[in-house]
């Protein structure tokens, strides 16, 4: 096989494979059966001409008859009148024309065989487009319910060319996802460790450890100091408390000895108003 050939072969073979891919069989059928409709329209227009063409060379046999008639006539007339030469006329005219029916039978009875014989194919034809009509709605009713029945499994299993890519788009949404999800978890780790910080500042190890050491020492102080106030506080405040419970015991002292003083006057004076 050569080159060509093999290409030939190769490129009919890819385009019956994308026409097998695009037929619709419900198409298909619909167009056969118009394709038979037409063809029954053709037979029913070629009964209608074959008719045509015998009713007119009926109608060239009533005239041929008519002549031959008239002839007949023109012969007897012709004998009456002793006039042989024109009998003889009439009678060759006549039978030429008898000669024509006769053939023109044999044409017209060829006609009407064939048209028999067309209007039993158109009836076949009929019956024939009938029954493929009901096949053809069968089938397509049978057809469409096998469909709708894949898709629903299709649908169900996620076979379908569709929910292949719904399945694909799921799978990278989840990819991604996944990806950004441990992108952000590395930058928190990156963030926590100090290495974002790292990368900006100019200083080293070294400048890092003594600064932290300075901010220790710093904190420390801080919380000393704290510490020192927080006690100074306590010490002032319990010596203000020992200064006022002293100034109540005594103001308590002075109130006792103004009631006693108080109580021994008044006795003083109940011993005078007796006496």
């Amino acid at each position: 096989m050569g080159v060509l050939s093999r290409l030939s072969y190769v490129v009919r073979s890819k385009v019956n494979a994308a026409l097998n891919r695009a037929e619709d069989p419900r198409e298909t059928l619909d167009y056969s059966y118009e394709q038979m409709r037409d063809e029954l329209q053709e037979v029913k227009r070629g009964i209608a001409s074959l008719t045509t063409q015998k009713k007119r060379l009926e109608m060239q046999q009533r005239r041929l008859e008519e002549d031959v008639e008239k002839h007949n006539r023109q012969a007897r007339e012709a004998v009456q009148q002793d006039r042989d030469d024109l009998a003889r006329q009439a009678l060759e005219k006549k039978k030429a024309k008898m000669q024509q029916i006769e053939k023109l039978d044999g044409i017209v009875a060829d006609l009407q065989d064939r048209q028999d014989s067309l209007v039993e194919k158109q009836d076949k034809l009929q019956t024939r487009i009938e029954e493929f009509r009901t096949r053809k709605e069968t089938m397509k009713a049978e057809y469409e319910a096998a469909e709708a029945s894949a898709r629903i499994s299709e649908a169900m299993t996620g076979a379908g060319e569709e929910m292949e890519d719904v399945s694909r788009a799921i799978e990278r949404a989840e990819s991604e996802t996944e990806e950004m999800q441990a992108r952000s978890a590395a930058m928190d780790e990156l963030e926590e460790t100090g290495v974002f910080e790292d990368a900006l500042s100019d200083e080293d190890s070294i400048d890092r450890e003594l600064s932290q050491g300075r901010t220790d020492t710093e904190v420390d102080a801080e919380l000393e100091t704290l510490k020192a106030e927080m006690s100074g506080g306590a010490e002032t405040e319990s010596e203000e408390q020992e200064a006022e419970s002293e100034t109540a015991a005594e103001e308590e002292r002075v109130e006792a000895d103004v009631s006693d003083e108080e109580v021994e006057q008044e006795l003083e004076e109940l011993k005078d108003e007796e006496a």
